[in-house]
């Protein structure tokens, strides 16, 4: 009986590890959030930026789930990730290619 409370005891401290990086995780995407300024314009693409290419609307910012809004779909990617970091700095009419998937800043 004690080997069995002992091994609880060690996964319960396991998952309460796990559970605290990830929250640690999730407060620094917040805080990485919180510093965007979704009012600013700007001719290029910039973190904060509202992408619409052929065929999909992205927000440039943190890697997060899908979202709909209107009817459509917004995907949030990083600055980090291969299409974000492609768009980056890109403007209107500006194209990017990933994994031979061409993309094609429309607005």
């Amino acid at each position: 009986a004690g080997d069995k409370h002992e091994t609880a005891l060690s996964m319960m401290h396991l998952e309460q590890e796990k559970l605290h990086h990830k929250l640690a995780e999730y407060n620094l995407q917040k805080q990485k959030l919180q510093k965007i300024d979704i009012n600013m314009l700007s001719e290029t693409v910039v973190l904060g930026s509202l992408v619409q290419t052929n065929g999909l609307l992205i927000f440039i910012s943190e890697a997060l789930p899908k979202v709909v809004i209107d009817d459509s779909n917004v995907f949030a990617v990083s600055v980090q990730s291969p299409l974000g970091s492609q768009l980056m700095g890109k403007k209107q009419h500006d194209t990017v290619s990933v994994n031979e998937v061409i993309y094609t800043i429309e607005n």
